[in-house]
């Protein structure tokens, strides 16, 4: 199964699919789905579901976001090249130098992210971090006409870049956060079968998390039609295990010290008992959060749809989050898997969620 299961994120990691143009990645998902689960849909919103226990209680969410960080084509000069918008939280540094691939209409088109040679920069301008609009995307266009029979303004684009496998079980690539989440969200779903858990289990791979900070995202929409009783949300969080990092202000966090469980306002204490209660007895290694107020993740769109959902968070630990080559150790992914399964094996009809 470990092997199948980085075989799936492989392709999942794969498939472009920043927010609001995921259904490449949901394609995958549900396709994958469709091996196992008892239901597969989507929604008006992209978002991907598959089922188990359409019949059992209580109903149970497992969220992880399907979409990544990406740009946007918003004008295009009259030489053909293209100025684009961020889709999600950039750190323009990063993006200097690199190749992209805009998912045009009929065909990806390859294009390279330009800037100014250091050559050409002043004393001042080499010492000013580097801004979006100071990058541009060069199609190998002579003109307006030129680029605009192979982009529209609306494409999106994503980084081109290949999945790296590094030493035993770290994997490295540009859309862990969050496929990564959606990988868990499906494997325990399937696990959770296997182990005969009696409750509702959906699987939700869920659209627009980069850009829902304001609208709470595909989560918000897909948990106001599912009404469960509980949500788990799987997402990535930063590790803290790397030079220049201040434990003091961020925390420990250590890939291969297994998955976070997040603490705070918008986490349900009884389901986080139940989780960390289930790692201990099983000896399933984790790592505790703090989360004093938002998550950051699609917990903040769920936990307080309808009349509330008891809501957790797991996270995995992941180096280098929004760039192009984000880190996590698949160790750290099983565990997550296997914790999620196994505590809702557990569960039944005859408790509720309710704190204090």
């Amino acid at each position: 199964m470990a092997e199948a299961m980085k075989e799936l994120l492989g392709r999942l990691l794969d498939a472009p699919g920043p927010s609001g143009y995921e259904s490449a990645a949901a394609a995958v998902w549900r396709e994958e789905a469709g091996t196992f689960a008892e239901r597969v849909w989507q929604d008006v919103s992209g978002n991907a579901f598959a089922e188990i226990g359409g019949a059992g209680s209580p109903t149970v969410m497992l969220a992880g976001h399907l979409d990544e960080i990406g740009l946007i084509v918003h004008h295009i000069d009259t030489k053909g090249f293209l100025w684009v918008k961020p889709i999600g939280g950039w750190d323009p540094q990063v993006l200097v130098g690199q190749r992209v691939d805009i998912l045009a209409r009929d065909a990806a088109v390859p294009g390279v992210i330009g800037r100014r040679a250091v050559h050409l920069l002043s004393n001042e301008e080499r010492d000013k971090p580097v801004k979006m609009k100071d990058v541009w995307i060069d199609i190998g266009a002579g003109s307006r006409d030129a680029a605009q029979k192979r982009v529209r303004i609306g494409d999106p684009a994503v980084i081109r870049s290949d999945t790296l496998e590094l030493g035993d079980d770290a994997v490295a690539a540009r859309s862990i956060d969050n496929r990564i989440g959606a990988l868990v969200a499906l494997e325990a779903l399937r696990r959770a079968g296997e182990k005969g858990a009696r409750a509702r289990i959906v699987a939700v791979g869920t659209t627009q998390e980069e850009i829902g900070a304001r609208t709470g995202g595909g989560a918000r929409t897909s948990s106001y039609g599912l009404e469960p009783d509980a949500a788990i949300v799987i997402d990535v969080t930063h590790a803290t295990d790397h030079p220049q990092v201040d434990a003091h202000e961020h925390g420990e966090i250590a890939l291969g010290s297994g998955p976070v469980l997040g603490r705070g306002a918008a986490v349900n204490a009884t389901l986080f008992e139940g989780l960390a209660e289930t790692a201990d007895r099983a000896g399933i290694p984790y790592q505790l959060q703090a989360l004093p107020a938002s998550t950051g993740t699609d917990a903040d769109g769920i936990y307080m749809t309808r009349s509330g959902v008891a809501t957790a968070v797991v996270s995995i630990p992941n180096r280098y989050m929004h760039t192009p080559n984000q880190l996590v150790d698949m160790g750290d992914v099983r565990h997550a898997c296997e914790l999620i399964s196994t505590y809702l094996a557990t569960l039944t009809n005859e408790g509720g969620f309710e704190s204090g």
